[in-house]
């Protein structure tokens, strides 16, 4: 802290150097001339707008414009960064819905091929079994026809037989023994 208070010092500092300046001055004792010292400064001014105007001016201007860019280059970085990131999330929706797509697909396709499959079955089973029941049946037409000519037949050798015997004299019993066999024989087929 000071030994006198700050409303007291100006006055004192202000007769100091009025105090001073009666006296043979520093610039007179050093030599320096105030007109120097005046053209120097409006030099030191002029240089100083000089600079200002074709230095300092630009290159502020410059570095503004820089920064300008550089601020438009983070804000284009950080929007392409963004449209990066959604066209990944796109994509890997896409890629996720194609997968589905295709999952969809090839479960379709081997549904459709198990009812093909199926279908295909039924029919050839369909197809067999009428094969079988037609074998069958000409089996059956064929054993009717069978039996059919084999009493046909029987019936001529009876008829043979019968005409065999007729022609010679035959007893009651011999005529009665005959029926009973020819009759055994007709039954029996």
């Amino acid at each position: 802290m000071s030994l006198f208070p700050p409303a007291m010092t100006l006055p004192l500092l202000l007769a100091a150097a009025v105090d001073h300046a009666a006296q043979p001055g520093i610039a007179e004792k050093f030599g320096l001339e105030t007109k120097y010292i005046i053209m120097q400064v409006i030099s030191f001014l002029i240089v100083l707008g000089v600079l200002y105007k074709f230095g300092i001016k630009p290159v502020t201007a410059t570095m503004e414009e820089r920064n300008r860019k550089i601020a438009e280059g983070i804000k284009h970085a950080e929007e392409m960064q963004a449209k990066l990131a959604a066209a990944q999330q796109e994509s890997a929706a896409i890629v996720k819905k194609a997968n589905t797509e295709a999952t969809r697909i090839v479960e379709d396709a081997r549904k459709m091929a198990k009812d093909y499959l199926d279908k295909q079955t039924q029919e050839a089973t369909a197809k067999a079994s009428d094969l079988l029941v037609k074998a069958q049946q000409a089996i059956e037409l064929e054993h009717k026809k069978m039996l059919a000519d084999a009493r046909t037949e029987i019936a001529r050798l009876v008829v043979t037989t019968t005409e065999r015997v007729l022609a010679k004299k035959l007893t009651d019993a011999d005529r009665a023994s005959y029926n009973e066999a020819a009759a055994r024989e007709l039954t029996s087929v």
